[in-house]
């Protein structure tokens, strides 16, 4: 466990790292064992390696596993620098996701949340790590406060690695395991991973007959048919809807990997959800995100599946409207206009809003919210002063989702996947239907190792990664098309590390 996987660790929330990282565990249930070799290793690299029988450090590697973090971006004095103004409507105490365009820091709530979230994940974490090293939780948060980035001693008498050694010892234990050792060649028969994932073919799945289908929810929710990594409302409706017609499939998974977005498109998409449990189960899987839109759409599942590091819930909206008249002013630019009624200008972005325009738009983001809890309250069977109580925005952990009524338990893919077919009544005797087309495993892995993340001790200095950060936080505004400016989405961009 090198190399190739471990890019998945970067690419992943820790949701969909506990899905790998329980893979391996079947892999490893099957009497073969599971090696991993670390040179400098993040949290999410460590969590994804703690599952190995053997871990071996580099003498001058290191784990870097501080703890969690969450440091968001803050562009409201750049705005007002600039002349770009921004007006605000929302509903919810924790409806953070406003908060970069008109704050220069978190507010006492959105940190409150924040907080909380990191809590629950890392505990979750570190129960993994410790039940597999066999130490105690305890233990690894101490030697984590007290070193923060583990040299190969520190994480060695943490009992966090079994061993340190340089590649090439590693390479000569495996010969002699394998019966290489006398071998002509200084290695042994290996075969990289992208080679071992074109081999792997599922010989069990039936090539016809009752299918399941699996619809993939991934990216920000967007009006329209939305790009590549997007979740277009009017296409992912369309899916929906071929899926609900299509005889064969009796089942449908909606996995769901999305922080939200338009509020529109949320309602297009769950209006399918809707109509197609009155005719097949609807079961939902959670990955990393499945929040504010990504848990509008996942509400009406028959049986909602998290992990204990999802992020959910936020349910709670907002809407964002852009000025940009003292920019264009600043430069010489000016608007006027003529028009036959009060607001028909009302969405131009050339002046800011007037006070019964933005009472206008504060009605409208009022209505959504309340359509958002009562539509969960009707969803998961509870009362909306119930649904209240854990709305106003809040995100959530997956384990606390599932203590507050939001999920129904806690699994990953295959678990929903079983639990569809059993609703269906289909035993054991299904295909499955991924729509649309997953990508294949060598694909995805190719995607992710080719990829544009830089790995630790790269030569990306801080100026790149400043930089990064705010070409993030601009290229995110692209996905704001909601054709009435509301949405049902996580703050821009939450980045656990």
């Amino acid at each position: 466990l090198r190399g190739e996987l471990l890019a998945l660790s970067g690419a992943s929330g820790f949701a969909s790292l506990r899905e790998v990282r329980l893979a391996l565990e079947d892999f490893r249930a099957s009497g073969k064992p599971v090696k991993a070799y670390l040179t400098s290793a993040s949290t999410s690299d460590y969590y994804l390696a703690s599952v190995a029988d053997e871990i071996v450090l580099d003498p001058y590697g290191m784990i870097l596993m501080p703890g969690l973090a969450s440091e968001p971006v803050f562009l409201a004095g750049a705005f007002e620098r600039f002349g770009v103004g921004v007006q605000v409507t929302r509903v919810g105490r924790y409806k953070s996701a406003i908060e970069p365009f008109t704050r220069s820091d978190m507010s006492p709530e959105n940190r409150e949340e924040l907080q909380k979230l990191l809590d629950d994940i890392w505990a979750s974490l570190l129960a993994d790590i410790a039940q597999r090293r066999g130490v105690s939780v305890a233990d690894i948060q101490g030697v984590v406060d007290a070193e923060g980035i583990l040299r190969a001693d520190a994480a060695l008498e943490a009992r966090l690695v079994d061993r340190v050694a340089y590649v090439d010892e590693v390479i000569a234990d495996l010969r002699q395991e394998t019966g290489r050792a006398r071998g002509p060649r200084n290695t042994f028969r290996q075969m990289d991973f992208l080679s071992y994932a074109e081999m792997v073919v599922d010989e069990d799945q039936p090539s016809s007959g009752d299918a399941i289908g699996v619809v993939y929810a991934e990216g920000n929710i967007v009006d329209g048919e939305g790009d590549l990594g997007q979740v277009g409302g009017a296409r992912f409706a369309r899916n929906l809807r071929a899926m609900r017609q299509d005889s064969s499939i009796k089942a449908i998974v909606l996995r769901v990997n999305s922080p939200g977005g338009s509020a529109t498109a949320s309602e297009a998409i769950q209006r399918e959800v809707r109509l197609t449990r009155m005719s097949k189960p609807v079961v939902v899987s959670m990955g990393s995100y499945a929040a504010s839109g990504g848990y509008w759409i996942s509400a009406y599942g028959n049986w909602i599946f998290a992990e204990p590091t999802t992020i959910t819930g936020s349910i709670g909206v907002f809407g964002l409207q852009f000025d940009i008249q003292q920019l264009a002013n600043n430069i010489g630019v000016t608007f006027d206009s003529v028009k036959t009624g009060r607001f028909a200008d009302t969405l131009t972005i050339s002046r800011p809003k007037t006070d019964e325009e933005i009472a206008i738009f504060q009605r409208l983001v009022d209505w959504i919210y309340e359509e958002f809890v009562a539509k969960v309250a009707d969803a998961r069977n509870l009362t909306p002063a119930q649904v209240e109580e854990i709305a106003q925005g809040r995100v959530w952990s997956g384990d606390e989702a599932s203590r507050i009524g939001l999920v129904d338990e806690i699994g990953g893919l295959d678990a929903a996947i079983a639990h569809a077919a059993e609703l269906a009544e289909l035993g054991d005797d299904y295909r499955i239907a991924e729509y649309p087309r997953k990508l294949g495993l060598s694909e995805m892995l190719s995607r992710i190792i080719e990829g544009e993340r830089p790995s630790i001790g790269s030569s990306t200095g801080p100026a790149d990664r400043f930089l990064g950060l705010l070409g993030r936080e601009f290229r995110s505004l692209a996905a704001f098309n909601d054709p009435r400016n509301v949405y049902a989405r996580l703050p821009m961009n939450l980045n656990l590390r």
